[in-house]
C-alpha cells in the first residue's frame, strides 16, 4: 500500500494510472481477515462502519461510472477511424472532427459533474480504530485513482510525466511509448478538441495508439470494479451475521 500510495501521488499519464489500477488489484481482501471481520462485528452499528459501507457502495458507482465513460471515450476513437477509413484517407476532415468534438464534449459534461461531487463529499472526523483507518486509507487511494482517471479523460491533469523523457535521448522502445502517451492524452484532452487545433492532421497510426492506451485502462477498471463488487459483498457477509 505504501509504494501504491507514492506512486499514485505522482501519476498524471495513462500508464501510470494503468499501473495503480493493477496495484489496486493485488492488494487483498481484508474483509476476509479474522481481527477485520472481529472489528467490523464490534464496531457494527458505529458510525465508521456504517461509512463504510456507504463508501464501498460510492466506489462500485464511481468505478462503473469510470468504466462506461472510458468505454464511451474507446468508442468515439473508433468511430473516428472508421470515418477516415470511409473517406480513404490518411487524415481526418473537418466533419470527422466536428463529429468527434461533440461526442467527447457530451462525455466531458459527465467526467466534470462526476468530479464536482467527490470534491462535495464530506470526509468523516469520527475517531476510528487501527483497522478502521486502514480500511478508510484503501477505500481512498480507491477514490483518488479512480478520480486521476477522470482527470485524465477531461484533461485536468496539468503535468504530463512523459515530458521528462524530453531532456534525455529516446531509444526507439521510449521513443513508441511516449508518442502512444502523446496521443491518448491529446486524443483525451477536449482543450485541444474545442479549438480543434492539433487535430487536423490525426492519422489512424495516432488513432490505434490511443485506442490501445484507452483498451488498457478499460480492461484495469473492469478488473477493479470485480474487485470492488467483491469486497462490497464481503462486507455485507460480515455484518449480516
Amino acid at each position: 500500500m505504501v509504494r501504491l500510495k507514492s506512486s499514485e501521488a505522482a501519476s498524471t499519464s495513462a500508464s501510470s494510472i494503468c499501473g495503480n489500477l493493477a496495484n489496486l488489484r493485488e492488494l487483498p481482501n481484508l474483509i476476509q481477515m479474522s481481527s477485520v471481520k472481529q472489528a467490523l462485528l464490534q464496531g457494527q452499528g458505529e458510525t465508521w462502519v456504517n461509512e463504510l459501507l456507504e463508501e464501498s457502495l460510492r466506489l462500485v458507482d464511481l468505478c462503473g461510472f469510470s468504466r462506461d465513460v472510458v468505454c464511451s471515450t474507446k468508442e468515439s476513437i473508433q468511430d473516428l477511424e472508421s470515418s477516415i477509413r470511409r473517406n480513404r484517407g490518411e487524415n481526418a476532415t473537418r466533419d470527422n472532427i466536428n463529429a468527434y468534438v461533440a461526442s467527447r464534449k457530451k462525455i466531458n459534461k459527465m467526467i466534470n459533474k462526476c468530479i464536482k461531487n467527490l470534491k462535495s463529499s464530506n470526509q468523516s472526523s469520527t475517531p476510528l480504530p487501527a483497522i478502521g483507518t486502514m480500511l478508510k486509507e484503501i477505500e481512498a487511494l480507491d477514490f483518488s485513482v479512480l478520480k486521476s482517471v477522470l482527470m485524465l479523460l477531461s484533461a485536468e491533469t496539468k503535468q504530463r510525466s512523459w515530458s521528462l523523457f524530453s531532456k534525455f535521448p529516446r531509444t526507439k522502445r521510449v521513443h513508441s511509448e511516449v508518442e502512444q502517451e502523446t496521443a491518448a492524452e491529446n486524443l483525451c484532452s477536449l482543450n485541444i478538441h474545442m479549438s480543434r487545433k492539433g487535430m487536423d492532421n490525426i492519422t489512424l497510426k495516432q488513432l490505434k495508439s490511443a485506442e490501445m492506451s484507452i483498451q488498457e485502462l478499460e480492461e484495469g477498471l473492469e478488473a477493479l470494479f470485480r474487485s470492488l463488487v467483491k469486497t462490497r459483498v464481503s462486507l455485507l457477509n460480515v455484518l449480516s451475521h
